[in-house]
C-alpha cells in the first residue's frame, strides 16, 4: 500500500500540483483554462484511485500482503488478523477495491457538498475549486488510509448497494453522452456535407450506421450462442429477446415522419449507436447470471485446496472480458465528462454545463478563442459547469468502477465472492431506461410542442 501511495505522490508532483494561476511555481504545466485543468486533474485523482485498486486486485500483490509479518499474523486455523482487531481480507482483492472506491466517493462527495451553489470564479469557495492541489492530494491519501482501517463487519455488504444504485444511474449518464455524442456526430457530418456538396459525408454516415447495426446483430447471435442453452437459460433468451425488440421499435420511432419533422438531426445513427450500447450491457448483465450452463465466464475449481467460491462450486474471474470493456468504455465517458460541454441545450441542461459559445470576446484577462464542443474559461460571470454536479458525477463515477473491477460480485464471507441476480436486473432494468431515456428525446417535442427542444 505504501508503494501505491508512493507512486501516487511522485504523479501528484509530476503533475504540477499548483493553483489556478497560470503555473507560476512550475513550468511543466500546459498551458490551458482553468476550468478545463481542474477538471482534468481531479479525473486524474479518480484514475489514480482506479490505478491502485488494479494494483491491489494483482495476486502478486496479495501474495505479498501476505507474507509480510508487518501487515498480517496468522494463527494456526483461524483467519489473518491485522493489528486492531481489522480483518486482513479487508486489506486484500475485492474488499480492498470497496475500500479504495469508498475513499474516491468519499472524496468527490465532499466536494460535492463543499461546491454547492457556486455561481461564478468570485466566489471564495471557487479558489478551492481551481487550486491547493498539493492539499487536496493530502486529503485524498488520508481518507484513502483512513478507509482501509474501517472495521469490517457489515461494511462490505452495505457499501455494495450503494455501489448497485450508483453504477445504475452512472450507465444512464453513460448513455446521455451516447446520445449527445451520436446527436453531434450527425449533426456536424450533415452540415459539412451541406456546406462541401458532397455525397461522401453521406456515404461516412451509412456506412457507420450499417456498421454499428451489423455489430448489434453479431452481437445478439453471440449472445445466444455462449449465454444460453436449448431447454434452460430462459431468462437470457427473454433479456436478449426484449432488447432486441425494443432496439427494433426506438429505430422505427427514430425514422417516423413526424419525428423527421419535429427533429430533422435525429436518424439511424444514433439509434444504431443506442442499439449497440443496449447489447452490450446486456453483455455485461449475462456476464454475471450465476449459473454455470448459462455464464460462460464462471470457471470451476476443485481439489488442491482451492476454495470454492459459489454454493455449486463456482469461482469468478476478477479480470474477464466484460470487466475490461466496461473499463475502457468508463475511462472514455469520465473524460468526456471532464473535457466537453455540449452542443445542445437539452444535455448542457441536464449535465448542469453552460453551452460554449462559437467566439469569446477578446478582453486584457482572456484572448479570443474558439470553442468547438469543448469546455471553456469564462467564469467571472457565472461558472462555466456545475461544480458540485461534476463531483457528484466523479462520486457515482467511483462508485461505477469498483463494481466494474469487482464484477459486480457480492461479498460474502472472506474467502468468498458470490454472484448474485441482483447485478443482472440492476444492468437490464438500466438497459430498459436507458431505452425509454432516447425514446423520450424522439417523442418530447411531438407530445410538449411549446417547449424548445432545438
Amino acid at each position: 500500500m505504501g508503494a501505491c501511495l508512493g507512486a501516487c505522490s511522485l504523479l501528484s508532483c509530476a503533475s504540477c500540483l499548483c493553483g489556478s494561476a497560470p503555473c507560476i511555481l512550475c513550468s511543466c504545466c500546459p498551458c490551458s483554462h482553468s476550468s478545463t485543468l481542474s477538471r482534468l486533474i481531479f479525473t486524474a485523482f479518480l484514475f489514480l484511485g482506479v490505478l491502485v485498486s488494479v494494483i491491489m486486485l494483482s495476486p502478486g500483490v496479495k501474495g505479498q500482503l501476505y507474507k509480510l509479518p508487518w501487515v498480517c499474523e496468522e494463527a494456526a486455523g483461524s483467519p489473518v488478523v491485522l493489528q486492531g482487531h481489522v480483518d486482513c481480507g479487508s486489506l486484500l482483492g475485492h474488499r480492498a477495491v470497496y475500500r479504495m472506491c469508498f475513499a474516491m466517493a468519499a472524496f468527490f462527495f465532499l466536494f460535492t457538498l463543499l461546491m454547492t451553489c457556486v455561481r461564478s470564479s468570485r466566489d471564495p469557495r471557487a479558489a478551492i475549486q481551481n487550486g491547493f492541489w498539493f492539499f487536496k492530494f493530502l486529503v485524498f491519501v488520508g481518507i484513502t488510509v483512513g478507509a482501509f482501517y474501517i472495521p469490517d463487519g457489515s461494511f462490505s455488504d452495505i457499501w455494495f448497494y450503494f455501489g448497485v444504485a450508483g453504477s445504475f444511474v452512472f450507465l444512464l449518464v453513460q448513455l446521455l453522452l451516447l446520445i449527445d455524442f451520436a446527436h453531434s456526430w450527425n449533426q456536424r457530418w450533415l452540415n459539412k456535407a451541406e456546406k462541401s456538396d458532397s455525397r461522401a459525408w453521406y456515404a461516412g454516415l451509412f456506412f457507420f450506421t450499417l456498421l454499428f447495426y451489423a455489430l448489434s446483430i453479431v452481437a445478439v447471435a453471440l449472445l445466444f450462442i455462449y449465454y444460453t442453452q436449448p431447454g434452460a437459460c430462459y431468462e437470457g433468451k427473454v433479456f436478449i429477446s426484449l432488447n432486441l425488440i425494443f432496439c427494433f421499435c426506438v429505430s422505427i420511432v427514430a425514422v417516423l415522419p413526424k419525428v423527421q419533422d419535429a427533429q430533422p438531426s435525429s436518424g439511424l445513427l444514433q439509434a444504431s449507436v443506442i442499439t449497440l450500447y443496449t447489447m452490450f450491457v446486456t453483455w455485461l448483465a449475462l456476464s454475471n447470471v450465476p449459473d454455470r450452463k448459462c455464464n460462460p465466464n464462471l470457471l470451476t475449481h476443485f481439489g488442491n485446496g482451492t476454495v470454492l467460491a459459489g454454493p455449486e462450486g463456482y469461482e469468478t474471474q476478477w479480470w474477464d472480458a466484460p470487466s475490461i470493456v466496461g473499463l475502457i468504455v468508463f475511462i472514455l465517458c469520465t473524460l468526456f465528462i471532464s473535457l466537453r460541454s455540449s452542443d445542445h441545450r437539452q444535455v448542457n441542461s441536464l449535465m448542469q454545463t453552460e453551452e460554449c459559445p462559437p467566439v469569446l470576446e477578446a478582453t486584457q484577462q482572456q484572448p479570443v478563442a474558439v470553442c468547438e464542443g469543448r469546455a471553456f474559461d469564462n467564469e467571472q460571470d457565472s461558472v462555466t459547469y456545475s461544480y458540485s454536479f461534476f463531483h457528484f458525477c466523479l462520486v457515482l463515477a467511483s462508485l461505477h468502477v469498483m463494481m466494474t473491477l469487482t464484477n459486480w460480485y457480492r461479498p460474502g464471507d472472506t474467502r468468498k465472492m458470490i454472484s448474485t441476480w441482483t447485478a443482472v436486473w440492476v444492468k437490464i432494468c438500466a438497459s430498459w431506461a436507458g431505452l425509454l431515456l432516447y425514446l423520450w428525446t424522439l417523442v418530447a417535442p411531438l407530445l410538449l410542442p411549446n417547449r424548445d427542444f432545438s
